[in-house]
């Protein structure tokens, strides 16, 4: 096979992580963190473009590796309208969303395609920029996008770079299978939690994290009633932004004992804190019925349970997970997460000819059924 040399950039709200892969093996890695204090003086996203720009040369000039040897520059993506898995040409209209935030979210993902396409040209060379399985990934089968309130339909917001190279690795070095020809539960168990349904190549569901969907989380509350949300407005007198805040950032753990950090739940709940174990205990619980509702989707045809992120590490969360699911599949740990080699996977699969490259269009995927007389973005009516 061919050597391709391939530069990965995944910026984060406090890291820009860095990485070159010679195919499928890493050459040299960097996590830069930033401080707080340090970003701060940018008033933009966009303004802090050369600083990290900057960063990833002097990385290269460290490990000795001029852009002329890239052989292709990949970003995390962000900041785009929803579309299928797969790994995309960063093209002018990529840029021109990610720039814009165009599908709402602005979070710091969106510079990685901006810093990779500017690298690219700066290389002089004609290597192509890419993104690969960025956050907006929608392959939602129709039925569940049904909600029982009209015009208003779910979405979901997932993990989905690193579910989907947990899936892929599973299908092909487990099961010996292509990941289009298997049916699989996927999580990422982490700061946040995505649980996801993946039915032949497809994520056909999973739970709107961002949304409030889902087990609850170090700092996310996960489902609730929405008569306990109304209740807690009325008593609180909570604004809706209040409430977004709460419900994805300050719920969760935080909510309850003021940590997000779960090495300190299991290390209290060890020295005999009844409150943290209750804790640990529901979050497990909610982890596994929300497995057991993917099975369904999957109609009980599945091949296998993953599950992957910082929080798969603990053998206690490994083992009671697998006693309450095993009967619907064999459940195989991934700690960690794979963004750094998801990125660069999905790069080789199209240089070496094994998935096409695809073409960013701007269109949601998914526009609305056809009885639907209004335009639907983000499963919310627009106006």
């Amino acid at each position: 096979m061919q050597r391709y040399q391939i530069l990965v950039i995944n910026p984060g709200s406090t890291s820009t992580k860095i990485a070159v892969f010679e195919n499928g093996t890493r050459l040299c890695y960097q996590n830069i963190q930033h401080e707080a204090a340090e970003l701060e003086q940018y008033p933009t996203l966009a303004d802090q473009l050369p600083y990290r720009r900057d960063m990833i040369m002097s990385f290269l000039k460290e490990n000795g590796i001029a852009l002329a040897d890239i052989d292709v520059f990949v970003g995390r993506g962000g900041g785009l309208i929803a579309m299928t898995g797969g790994t995309y040409e960063v093209t002018d209209l990529v840029l021109e969303h990610a720039r814009t935030c165009a599908n709402g979210v602005i979070h710091p993902a969106t510079l990685g395609s901006q810093l990779a396409a500017e690298l690219a040209k700066a290389g002089g060379h004609g290597a192509k920029a890419l993104v690969v399985n960025p956050p907006d990934v929608d392959e939602l089968q129709d039925v569940a996008r049904m909600t029982g309130l009209k015009h208003v339909y779910r979405t979901v917001h997932l993990h989905a770079l690193n579910l989907k190279e947990m899936a892929i690795r599973h299908s092909k070095s487990v099961l010996h299978q292509p990941y289009e020809q298997t049916n699989l539960i996927v999580c990422h168990i982490g700061g946040g939690i995505s649980v996801s349904a993946h039915h032949h190549g497809r994520m056909i569901d999973g739970f709107d994290i961002v949304g409030g969907e889902g087990p609850m989380a170090p700092t996310r509350t996960g489902s609730l009633s929405l008569a306990n949300i109304l209740d807690y407005m009325d008593q609180t007198h909570a604004t809706t932004q209040e409430m977004r805040q709460l419900l994805t950032r300050r719920g969760g753990l935080v909510s309850h004992l003021g940590i997000s950090d779960t090495k300190e739940l299991v290390r209290r709940k060890d020295t005999g804190d009844q409150y943290a174990q209750m804790l640990w205990d529901a979050m497990l619980y909610q982890i596994e019925k929300c497995i057991g509702a993917m099975a369904t989707v999957l109609k009980g045809q599945v091949d296998g349970i993953l599950l992957g992120g910082g929080m798969a590490y603990n053998p206690e969360l490994i083992a009671r997970i697998s006693e309450a699911c095993s009967f619907i599949a064999p459940v195989s740990a991934y700690p960690g997460e794979f963004e750094m080699e998801a990125l660069a996977a999905g790069a080789l699969r199209v240089l070496t000819g094994e998935e096409p490259l695809k073409q960013y269009t701007g269109v949601p995927v998914w526009q609305g059924f056809p009885w639907d007389q209004v335009v639907i973005k983000d499963g919310k009516v627009q106006n």
